[in-house]
């Protein structure tokens, strides 16, 4: 499936203007897939908790720890994702990753938040750039 997904994804990610939620879906499909692949047990997906604005794209296990997932997917090759991860949006997830281990009674697995950026060129298969521990959690 990955395999499918990285040909799919070298006609590019929504380059068109007008197509960023576009991209970042197929951004997060791809991270989905990608995650997979690198031994990840997703167990949630565009989480939001009751009444917040934000959501969390990924969550899922990496060995014993939760990782609470970030995804950012560009089209401009000089671009850095991982930039749009800013201090107001590192809050906005702390707390939608506090309710969602407050929803399931997670009290004492050790859990993280990563980054996952995605650099999409037509053409070619996207850069991908894991940060594990981005920032930090609490």
């Amino acid at each position: 499936m990955f395999a499918l997904l990285g040909w799919k994804a070298r006609s590019g990610l929504g380059d068109a203007p007008g197509q960023g939620r576009r991209r970042g879906v197929r951004g997060e499909t791809y991270a989905y897939w990608y995650l997979r692949r690198h031994g990840y047990l997703l167990v949630a997906r565009n989480y939001s908790a009751p009444g917040a604005r934000e959501e969390i794209d990924l969550v899922g296990y990496d060995g014993p720890v939760l990782a609470f997932v970030e995804v950012k997917t560009r089209s401009d090759p000089e671009s850095e994702p991982e930039l749009a991860v800013t201090p107001e949006k590192q809050r906005f997830l702390r707390r939608a990753a506090q309710a969602f281990l407050a929803e399931r009674h997670i009290d004492d697995a050790p859990w993280r938040f990563d980054v996952l950026a995605i650099r999409g060129r037509p053409g070619r298969p996207p850069e991908v750039h894991l940060h594990k521990g981005a920032f930090r959690g609490r």
